[in-house]
């Protein structure tokens, strides 16, 4: 499921543009067939940090460090800590980000992200989730006593990319069962049920890119 070609053109075109570095990557991600979030949930998540004047961000799944740039970009201190288990893709985000104008630290942590969390007490302000789809409910279960009141965590992929939408819109909205063997949907089913029925977090899902789930810790 992706947004009306008219509507997707109009929202990029009234979205901020990349900046030199985010250009670099996405070339690279269209040369090479790279998922991003994309420059429309990249300009939410450039929103958040400054609205919740953001100073310490945890990413699930940080590839080589695009949405960490547009956090990045709305941020005037702190640090990013961008996990991934691709040693590749983490090696091409230090030098994307060194690269870059941007005012934050970056912690590069090889490895699971959801074992990585471990070695952080938090408080953040901003969390992603954008690893395997499967463990996004594992992931907020180890995240959530750690974002601060206020703080956000933001899920992507929630109604595209590796999952069956037309099914998920039916569990969602009738309660159908889920298509079986497609641990993909699931995941995602899994973690809005988990989000939406936390009573200290505030759920809504935006649907730009391939869909976002924001949640706003309100207690």
């Amino acid at each position: 499921m992706t947004l009306p070609d008219d509507l997707a053109r109009f929202v990029r075109a009234t979205g901020p543009d990349h900046d030199p570095i985010q250009q670099e990557m996405a070339d690279y991600a269209d040369e090479h067939g790279f998922p991003t979030i994309g420059p429309g949930p990249g300009a939410v998540l450039r929103l958040l940090a400054r609205l919740t004047a953001a100073e310490s961000v945890f990413e699930f799944g940080s590839g080589y460090g695009y949405s960490a740039s547009w956090f990045a970009r709305g941020m005037d201190a702190g640090e990013i800590v961008l996990t991934e288990f691709d040693a590749d893709e983490l090696d091409m985000g230090r030098d994307f980000l060194a690269r870059g104008d941007y005012a934050p630290d970056f912690a590069f942590v090889h490895g699971d992200a959801v074992a990585a969390v471990d070695d952080y007490d938090g408080p953040f302000d901003l969390v992603l989730i954008d690893h395997q789809k499967e463990r996004y409910a594992e992931a907020f279960g180890k995240v959530r006593e750690k974002v601060r009141p206020g703080g956000v965590v933001v899920a992507d992929n929630v109604v595209a990319g590796p999952i069956d939408f037309p099914a998920l819109v039916d569990y969602v909205a009738e309660g159908t069962g889920l298509p079986e063997d497609d641990d993909e949907t699931a995941g995602i089913a899994h973690y809005l049920d988990t989000v939406r029925g936390d009573d200290a977090f505030e759920t809504t899902v935006l649907p730009v890119g391939e869909g976002i789930a924001v949640s706003n810790r309100i207690e």
